[in-house]
């Protein structure tokens, strides 16, 4: 039994966990994060990449707008790696209200979100693939962030203030004495071993889990609300600044460029589960048909992914407990000694990605009034480590890298420009990673191919650098194609069909992988992510003994399916 001491355990390893992590340390308090996953492998790692403007929220969600306003700008500053500060736009289609860009300008200006109406000419001349059936245009300052990269960017500062992450281990009981928390109890799901901590606060930022996490306590759930979105990633950028439907928020109303792709979302259904997040193909379709009122040709263009995430939403009486789609996405903060006589802990949901930091503000500072303690905020001050203010992403900047490198280094994923030493650096500083754990930092196989060529070449590494023997290489190789698949079929038609007869000729006729030896559980994948997918009776494929290298009649044969789901696991593009 592993037995640690802390001042705070913060739950949940997402975006609002982590910036919790890095609030508490930078204030002093000796702070350990659990996760039953790795890192943003939930709802951060499952979002359509936009850093809000606020100009969505402007009409529906005021003070959300004007959090997201000054967030947006925080982020940029501390944290520039991880945005790309594209632009976005608003424009209203011919299908749309003519009236609410006026309530949107409004709006805006009420709200003090920065937005500026532009000609037609100019939206066209900025965006040229734009519909030019448009009839109002406003610029605004959207941009987009790599949600795994700002994870472990806040990670890496939290850490630099003694902050400790333990990943993949799995909180099972809240401990507290006469109104009091005095620790906690997980599990270790990589090697069994329990794990006890004592402490006297446990901040609660697990997301549509948190409920689980108060249950862990014996109180009542909180009245979390799982909202899932489907998101879809196209194979290239069809737009260059994010461009949304001057709406009030709907299904399918924007398309993000991130990195080399970009990603059209999202649906808001209430689910009972967030750990298994359906995505039916009608929605599918939907996706593709509000692609093309912003975009003319948007169904011609190749679908290279789909998943699904569930947004933490708290149950907001004002509407009806199934209409996610209209719940506030603002944060809200649940301090258990009030609610259930009970100090120590305190629950967050709500909120944005956009708007991590400033959670994690809110809810260090009302930890900080219920220990009677007053010492400042200093995460929006400081840039996190590994960044240079005023030096945002670039979607070219691999491609200059391997420009002053490609004489050192062969590159192993062409898709992503992802060269051996960079796989092989991380490999190193996390030995017992998953290839999907080390695909959220370096994007192996996030390219057209998805896998199909690059995945071969990783296991061989880890096998020729000693790090695994060759069954346990075959065993991860196969776990990242399952879980590359498990995105594939829910879009198989055109050219996603013959890329996938591609990728299992090279994998079954060249490697014969499904009967290449490898163990039946790989010890790096404790979490077993796997769905159920949800079939109908002609056709039922099983993601479990599936692989990304199904014969292409068999996958033809799967993209006629209604209904695919995902899991926690790993769905995400």
């Amino acid at each position: 039994m592993k037995k640690l001491v802390a001042d705070v355990v913060v739950i949940g390893g997402g975006s609002t966990g982590i910036g919790v992590l890095r609030d508490c340390a930078m204030r002093g308090y000796s702070t350990i994060l659990l996760d039953r996953a790795d890192l943003a492998q939930g709802t951060s790692g499952r979002f359509h990449g936009l850093l809000h403007s606020g100009g969505r929220y402007v009409v529906s969600d005021p003070e959300s707008a004007r959090e997201c306003a000054l967030e947006n700008a925080i982020i940029t500053r501390i944290q520039p790696d991880a945005v790309e500060a594209t632009g976005g736009l608003f424009v209203v289609t011919e299908k749309d209200d003519p009236e609410f860009g006026d309530r949107f300008l409004a709006g805006a200006q009420a709200t003090q979100v920065p937005v500026q109406e532009i000609t037609i000419a100019q939206a066209l001349a900025r965006e040229p693939r734009l519909n030019p059936q448009i009839t109002r245009a406003f610029a605004v300052q959207d941009g987009t962030v790599d949600g795994w990269q700002l994870a472990w960017s806040a990670a890496r500062s939290a850490i630099e203030y003694g902050g400790q992450v333990l990943t993949y281990t799995k909180v099972t009981t809240v401990h507290h004495r006469d109104g009091q928390v005095i620790g906690v109890s997980a599990k270790d799901l990589k090697t069994g071993e329990d794990v006890e901590i004592d402490c006297s606060f446990v901040l609660n930022c697990a997301g549509p889990w948190a409920g689980q996490i108060t249950s862990m306590a014996g109180l009542p759930p909180v009245a979390v609300v799982p909202g899932r979105g489907i998101m879809i990633a196209m194979s290239h950028r069809l737009v260059n600044m994010v461009v949304n439907r001057c709406i009030y928020p709907a299904d399918g109303d924007i398309i993000v460029p991130v990195h080399t792709v970009c990603i059209i979302g999202t649906t808001d259904v209430k689910v009972e589960d967030p750990d298994h997040l359906g995505i039916e193909r009608a929605e599918v379709q939907q996706m593709f048909d509000a692609g093309e009122d912003l975009i003319p040709g948007f169904r011609q263009a190749r679908a290279l992914h789909a998943w699904a995430g569930a947004r933490p939403l708290i149950k907001d009486d004002r509407v009806a407990a199934t209409d996610t789609r209209h719940m506030s996405r603002g944060m809200a903060v649940i301090d258990h000694s009030t609610r259930d006589d009970l100090k120590g802990l305190i629950t967050i949901g709500g909120g944005k990605l956009t708007t991590y930091r400033l959670m994690a503000e809110h809810i260090v500072d009302a930890m900080e009034e219920q220990l009677g303690n007053s010492i400042p905020c200093r995460t929006a001050e400081e840039i996190c480590p590994g960044n240079v203010e005023g030096h945002n992403y670039l979607v070219t900047h691999r491609l200059r890298e391997r420009e002053e490198d490609r004489g050192h280094s062969p590159i192993i994923c062409e898709c992503e420009l992802m060269n051996r030493k960079m796989f092989v650096d991380l490999m190193k500083e996390h030995p017992h990673a998953s290839f999907d754990d080390l695909r959220r930092q370096l994007r192996i196989g996030m390219g057209p191919c998805q896998g199909g060529f690059c995945s071969s070449r990783i296991a061989g590494i880890i096998h020729e650098e000693g790090t695994a023997d060759a069954e346990k290489a075959t065993g991860l190789l196969k776990l990242f194609l399952e879980h590359r698949w498990i995105g594939l079929w829910p879009i198989l038609h055109g050219d996603q069909v013959r890329q996938t007869a591609l990728d299992n000729w090279i994998l079954q006729g060249i490697l014969d992988i499904d009967h290449v030896p490898s163990p039946d559980k790989v010890e790096t994948d404790p979490v077993d992510p796997l769905p159920k997918p949800k079939t109908t009776k002609a056709t039922k494929p099983t993601a479990a003994k599936t692989t990304k290298a199904t014969t292409a009649k068999t996958a033809a044969r799967t993209a006629k399916t209604t209904k695919a789901s995902t899991s926690t696991g790993e769905a995400k593009k």
